[in-house]
């Protein structure tokens, strides 16, 4: 699309029709970009993508700036986190042409913007993804009990998600989001089960309220919920093709009152179970059997999760070349072509970062 025709692009009325479940009016004349998915299956599909290996790192947090500052913590990034999806889901609605941050950058800032947010959410979804794949990595070292070469763990878990993120629309990877949401509940709830099982000698007088700590250690240990809820820049993408995206807000509200929730209950118990030397993934701190049990448990999830960033990343490209072509939706031999070119080329930059 022109830089013209963007700018032309005005944005409809927020008055929805008569219908319920509609989008508001004028609404999908302009969000051409699909209309496949309802909000309980984005939920989970916000579920699945942020509700990963992140919250492995939250126990450790705790540990650095003690139990009460990590959860305050915790809780205020579950709010902040919701406060900027309830801001991205109404600019949505009211700039339905927007696909992505790039779309949004331009709206903001122009030319400038749309390269700047445009590049920063793809660096990003590949190290994201770069981030799910070394987590599979380290799930498939301990299985087997580091018999090969981590270079050859990572090249494994990297082909399963190549292909996992290969569908182009989202709505074939929301189904395959669901057990990786059960998924990841059952692993957290096998590793706290671990943790208290298997506590470390004297853990009622390990772990501490508050810790006192060098400003630099605590910088970086609020770095892990932080990331822990990073994941927003897809919301664009995924309310692009909600039938109804005027009800994106509640599947907004599911992801972060359970997101919250879970961090903050997996975090207390792990760190008060496997105190101050907690490793960061906390699974690693289990004993064996439990370690491997979790990991294993938590593959899928470290699986989709890392197959939806590199579909983002594929996908911002894709609609950026051909947001005004049929090679969008049909299936094309130049439009299929692409697309297996970007998700490879997206999946083999994260390879390498891995």
């Amino acid at each position: 699309m022109s830089e013209s025709k963007f700018r032309e692009t005005s944005s409809p009325s927020l008055e929805a029709d008569e219908r319920p479940d509609s989008a508001p009016v004028g609404y999908h004349d302009k969000d051409v970009f699909g209309r496949e998915e309802d909000h309980q299956l984005v939920a989970v599909l916000m579920i699945a993508e942020i509700v990963s290996n992140g919250m492995l790192s939250l126990p450790s947090s705790l540990a650095v700036v003690g139990l009460v500052p990590g959860l305050i913590l915790i809780v205020f990034l579950g709010m902040f986190a919701l406060f900027t999806s309830y801001l991205l889901i109404q600019f949505k609605l009211r700039h339905p042409e927007v696909h992505n941050m790039g779309d949004a950058g331009y709206i903001l800032f122009g030319w400038p913007g749309r390269e700047v947010l445009a590049a920063g959410t793809i660096i990003f979804a590949v190290f994201a993804t770069g981030g799910q794949i070394l987590a599979g990595q380290i799930a498939l070292s301990v299985l087997s009990s580091n018999k090969l070469c981590l270079m050859l763990y990572t090249g494994i878990f990297a082909i399963p998600t190549l292909l996992c993120s290969l569908p182009r629309t989202l709505d074939q990877l929301s189904w395959l989001s669901i057990p990786s949401v059960i998924c990841i509940i059952v692993a957290g709830i096998v590793g706290m089960i671990g943790a208290g099982l298997h506590p470390i000698p004297d853990w009622q007088n390990t772990y501490q309220v508050t810790v006192k700590t060098s400003f630099v250690d605590a910088f970086i240990s609020i770095t892990n919920p932080v990331f822990a809820y990073a994941g927003h820049f897809m919301f664009f993408i995924l309310i692009s093709e909600m039938r109804s995206p005027q009800h994106a807000m509640r599947s907004a509200y599911v992801l972060q009152i359970f997101a919250t929730s879970f961090y903050a209950l997996f975090a207390t118990v792990t760190y008060v179970y496997l105190g101050p030397d907690v490793s960061s993934p906390s699974f690693s701190s289990l004993p064996i059997r439990w370690s491997k049990a979790a990991y294993a448990i938590a593959i899928p999830n470290f699986l989709i999760a890392g197959s939806l960033y590199s579909h983002t990343a594929a996908k911002l490209v894709f609609i950026r070349l051909f947001r005004r072509s049929r090679h969008l939706h049909s299936h094309t031999l130049l439009g299929w072509s692409t697309w297996i070119f970007l998700i490879v080329l997206m999946n083999g930059a994260a390879f390498v970062l891995a």
